[in-house]
């Protein structure tokens, strides 16, 4: 421990595995490590296939690059320290190492819901208005909307580093997964936590929460223009193009709300419970996005093979 003038902060906090199954851990990587596997050659097939064909550098694909980037990250943030567990049970991590695997991972939380949201906008603008599509969402727009998503996730998220390291921390240094949460970590604080709770309610219903109901707005007003359309095989063929970004907001949404209704209000469940949420949260999703988009997309999967064809040649 640590005195530093009025209060106490701890050198490190220990991670958690899976409670219970702790002697397993290295057979339980194993399932571990082929999502990370999926996660990164995945995501980085998506961002090589989109790079080196020029057909796909239009919005929808731009913001699928953003979306792969950020899911790069989310693997990359815990990766090193859930594999450290399972392997080498390295539970400990140092206070300010915590600090800063917490502001990325929730940055890049925040980032996947925003850019889930664009892409939803692009969805909207190309069934709504397919003519206008290209002068609504143009190369600068796009990037454009691409900078405001970082900086809003980078300012908002700023304070809670500071907010935590104000607390005094005695006792309790066990987090309840192999990485840094904000409530978890906010949870072990013997001093009074409101301004943390309110603070990271009032971002996290202003970010994350908007950005859903935005979303669900976007695929109301997609509907209404499906509906108005006069064939059958154009409503399939419109909803047809939605479907892969249907899955990977409700992949991403469910865990997280969940996991922040169990860190704020679920006292009495289960710590199994708990632990496999958070992993369905941030490590599932950037395993199943590229693959999701890879299967619905037909452009990218015409570039892959078109891509691995001249390999082999």
């Amino acid at each position: 421990w640590e005195f530093n003038g009025s209060f106490y902060q701890p050198s490190a906090f220990l991670m958690m595995g899976i409670p219970g199954l702790e002697a397993l851990h290295p057979w339980i990587s194993i399932p571990f490590c082929a999502l990370y596997l999926t996660a990164l050659l995945g995501n980085c097939v998506i961002l090589f296939i989109i790079r080196r064909t020029p057909s796909l550098h239009e919005p929808m694909y731009y913001f699928l690059s953003m979306l792969a980037v950020t899911d790069l990250g989310l693997a990359l943030c815990t990766l090193p320290t859930t594999l450290g567990l399972f392997w080498f049970n390295v539970r400990r991590i140092g206070f300010d190492a915590c600090l800063t695997q917490m502001y990325f991972i929730h940055i890049l939380s925040f980032i996947e819901s925003s850019v889930l949201l664009a892409m939803a906008f692009d969805r909207f603008v190309a069934i709504s208005h397919p003519l206008r599509h290209p002068a609504i969402l143009t190369g600068s727009t796009v990037l454009k909307i691409g900078l405001a998503i970082v900086l809003r996730g980078m300012v908002s998220l700023l304070p809670i580093p500071f907010l935590l390291r104000r607390l005094t921390y005695c006792g309790r240094t066990e987090l309840s997964h192999s990485f840094c949460f904000h409530p978890d970590i906010m949870n072990l604080a013997c001093a009074d936590i409101k301004v943390n709770v309110f603070y990271g309610m009032i971002i996290l219903l202003s970010t994350v929460g908007m950005d859903f109901v935005f979303i669900v707005l976007s695929y109301i007003l997609i509907l209404r223009t499906v509906a108005s359309l006069t064939t059958k095989e154009e409503c399939l063929k419109a909803l047809n193009t939605c479907v892969s970004h249907i899955c990977a907001v409700l992949v991403f949404f469910i865990p997280m709300v969940g996991l922040s209704m169990i860190h704020r209000f679920g006292k009495d469940v289960p710590p199994l419970v708990n632990t496999l949420v958070a992993y369905t949260y941030l490590i599932i999703p950037p395993a199943l996005n590229p693959v999701m988009y890879s299967i619905k997309s037909t452009h990218i999967r015409e570039a892959l093979l078109r891509a691995l064809r001249r390999k082999r040649g």
